[in-house]
């Protein structure tokens, strides 16, 4: 919503939750495409036939934000990372980040991810994105 109030223009959005995709249709309904997906068959999508889904016109993206599951590092949850399948969402966003190569991007999760597993986690989050020739500048709130 913030990016929206900026004026930036969306062009697709993913969630593979039910309800969050009812709650987004609400909301963006006739703005933009929602794919109603896991992010995984997505990227399998984007590397096998990426004309299909992300045309062209498409792949041109500025920003790429992401809010991946937080449930693998969260204090409410059992924090088993990247153990946990959806712990590695992470790594399908880094591969839309690599494959569209925005000017810049969001990524949002929940307070302990900073510190979840002695700080490995986010030091790996760090040098992947460091990796992929981007900056890290974090903010927790």
């Amino acid at each position: 919503m913030g990016f929206k109030q900026a004026g930036a223009y969306i062009k697709w959005a993913n969630d593979n939750d039910k309800q969050a995709c009812i709650t987004y249709k609400e909301n963006f309904a006739e703005e933009h495409n929602l794919i109603e997906d896991d992010v995984a068959n997505l990227i399998r999508v984007m590397k096998s036939y990426p004309e299909d889904l992300f045309p062209p016109d498409n792949l041109k993206v500025d920003i790429l934000t992401s809010g991946f599951p937080c449930q693998a590092f969260s204090i409410a949850g059992y924090q088993n990372g990247f153990n946990d399948a959806r712990g590695n969402h992470f790594f399908e966003t880094l591969e839309f980040i690599n494959k569209l190569k925005p000017k810049a991007y969001l990524l949002e999760n929940v307070k302990n991810l900073q510190n979840h597993d002695n700080k490995r986690t986010f030091s790996t989050i760090k040098e992947y994105i460091h990796d992929s020739g981007y900056s890290f500048i974090f903010y927790v709130v």
